[in-house]
């Protein structure tokens, strides 16, 4: 079967304008370990602001990756759980964490003399 290069270059540009952006891979990391609520998925990424992830997670929702959910409690509680379509990014995060470190490997050892 002939690939199809055009379809190809769309697929990966989709792909990487997913993962493109500086926290998205961190938001889904730390919501997939059980990080559920703002201030929790907020304290397990360092560095990141508020007014950032406030927007990444609404731009994840839009796109189906975090299901947001509204208890009416007192105070209002707001968690955040991965989809099923998320879940399916697991295993490239997860060797793109394998490739990572690899990488770190290797480029510490050559530079070590």
């Amino acid at each position: 079967m002939e690939r199809n290069q055009e379809e190809e270059l769309r697929a990966l540009q989709d792909t990487l304008y997913f993962i493109g952006g500086k926290w998205r891979i961190p938001i889904i990391n730390s919501i997939c370990n059980g990080n559920r609520r703002f201030r929790e998925i907020e304290r397990s990424i360092p560095g990141i602001t508020t007014r950032m992830l406030s927007k990444e997670l609404k731009e994840m929702e839009m796109n189906k990756l975090v299901k947001r959910t509204v208890y009416a409690d007192t105070p209002v509680l707001i968690e955040y759980e991965p989809t099923g379509y998320c879940r399916t990014f697991g295993n490239i995060i997860q060797e793109m964490i394998n490739w990572g470190r690899a990488h770190r490997n290797v480029v510490t050892k050559e530079a070590i003399p």
